[in-house]
This record gives structure tokens, sequence and C-alpha cells, in this order.
């Protein structure tokens, strides 16, 4: 797979990808309660791995269930998840009770080019994952193995993860602060408008560090 100079890959942006690493998850959760997406911040409990973990690309979505009994084709969902990625991806795995990620997929996972995993699920081989510092958001930590307890049964299909809806292709912004998702369709607007906010929010830390008061900061420029 080839990209072009302008950053495009495969007919996606990662220049978008790009500027949105440079921006952070409040300010980006901000922009989107302005523009009509009020709960597109995943639930607190999926955490990053490792304290001060950032990453931002195009939800790779998997659908993962709990089973109860080893399928007859195991592992297949997750080794096509896996190799499915494109460069830019954060593989966005739905709810689901189970381990679902290890060293193994994470190394796999970033030959492909994929910039890391939130899964409101668990996770093992965590020392292995800190050591190659693989953007890991997790729920939990769980040795067990998925075998026979859950499954991939789709790829690329709209999940739920953390309580948010998402879609393949949405983008996904992950730091210590949470996970958010912003859908596809409403990026170039929410971009704009958190990059413009972060620029004035570095004026105001100026002004409120040179003395100014919180009400007077915010009566000139509305952010706080």
């Amino acid at each position: 797979m080839g990209s072009s100079s302008n950053g495009r890959h495969d007919g996606r942006d990662l220049d978008l990808v790009a500027r949105l690493g440079r921006l952070y998850v409040a300010a980006v959760s901000d922009c989107l309660d302005k523009v009509g997406f009020r709960d597109n911040v995943m639930a607190p409990h999926i955490r990053p791995l490792i304290r001060g973990t950032r990453t931002a690309g195009y939800a790779a979505t998997v659908l993962a269930i709990q089973v109860d009994e080893i399928p007859e084709d195991h592992y297949a969902g997750e080794i096509l998840a896996v190799d499915a990625q494109q460069p830019g991806d954060v593989m966005v795995v739905s709810t689901c009770t189970g381990s679902y990620w290890g060293e193994l997929l994470a190394t796999a996972s970033r030959a492909r080019g994929a910039v890391g995993i939130v899964a409101d699920a668990y996770t093992r081989d965590t020392q292995a994952l800190i050591e190659m510092a693989y953007p890991t958001f997790v729920a939990g930590i769980n040795a067990q193995d998925s075998l026979g307890r859950i499954d991939v049964t789709e790829v690329g299909v709209d999940i739920t993860c953390g309580g948010v809806r998402v879609s393949n292709g949405d983008l996904v912004l992950a730091d210590d602060d949470g996970i958010v998702v912003v859908p596809f369709e409403a990026a170039e607007e929410v971009m704009a408008l958190a990059e413009e906010k972060a620029s004035t929010e570095t004026l105001v830390r100026s002004k409120l560090a040179d003395g100014m008061t919180v009400r007077e900061v915010f009566a000139a420029h509305g952010v706080l």
C-alpha cells in the first residue's frame, strides 16, 4: 500500500489524523458539544495502560461477543481484524467482558501501520505492551485467553464502545483524559473549531498567568 505526498492513503486523509493528534480530548469534546454531539466521550473506565499515552486515528471497528464454547474457526475474527488494518488506524473494540488484546496482536498491528487500540474489554501481556509503548486503552487487565470466552463476529461495522456509537472510519482521539469519537461527517467542522479553541486557550492561559481574573478573561474571550 502506498501513500502520496499530500498525506492521503488509499483515499483517507492522514493529514487530518495529524491535525487531530495535535489536539487534546477535552477541547475536542467541547467542540463536539457545540455542534450537537454531546455523548461522544467514552465511559471513564477505559484507561490508558501507560500514563501519558496519546493516539489519534481512523476507527477500525471490531464487534466482539461473549461465548461459552470454542468456535469452530476460532481466532478467525481476531486475525481478520488485525490483518485488515491500514496505516493511521486505531482499532476500536465493542463492549465485551474478556481479554481481547496482547503483545503479538499489537506487534502485528504496528507492522501494518496501526497506531493504537481502544477496547471496552481487557488486555494481557501488559509488561510487553508497556515496553513496546503501543497505545493501549482498555477496561482492565485479565490474563485469560480469549479462546472460548469471546469471539469476533464482524469487522468494519457500527459498534458501541464505552457507551459511544462508533462507525468504521470515524476519527478517534485518546489521551489521559479519555477517548473521544468524532463522526467522520463532522470531522472538518469539529477540527477547525478545536484548533481555534486551542489557540484561544493558549492566549487565555498567558492572561491568567499574568494575573487577569477568571471573570475578566471569560468576559473577553468566552473560554473557560
